[in-house]
């Protein structure tokens, strides 16, 4: 069963890294911590549905969507560092 999904186990992982990236950027400017939590919460409830049913579709695009995924995490890193910096 698990086996579908290891091609997918690095962007499992940078994919919490970013929802913890986009959570802090949104308590840093000042976003009501509740509703930020039900709505990451919902995000990440929909990616699961999203990817559990897409994975055997998506499998043969793993080492792309990774790719993708990881450089998309980047940026948004990138941005979160400046955006801090520069509400310092």
């Amino acid at each position: 069963m698990l086996e579908e999904y290891i091609p997918f186990i690095g962007l499992l992982i940078f994919g919490n890294i970013e929802n913890l990236v986009l959570s802090s950027q949104g308590v840093v400017a000042g976003a009501n911590i509740l509703k930020l939590s039900i709505y990451s919460i919902i995000c990440v409830l929909i990616w699961l549905i999203v990817g559990t049913v897409g994975a055997t579709v998506a499998a043969q695009y793993a080492s792309f969507i990774d790719f993708i995924g990881g450089l998309a995490i980047f940026i948004l890193g990138l941005q979160a560092m400046y955006e801090s910096i520069a509400n310092k």
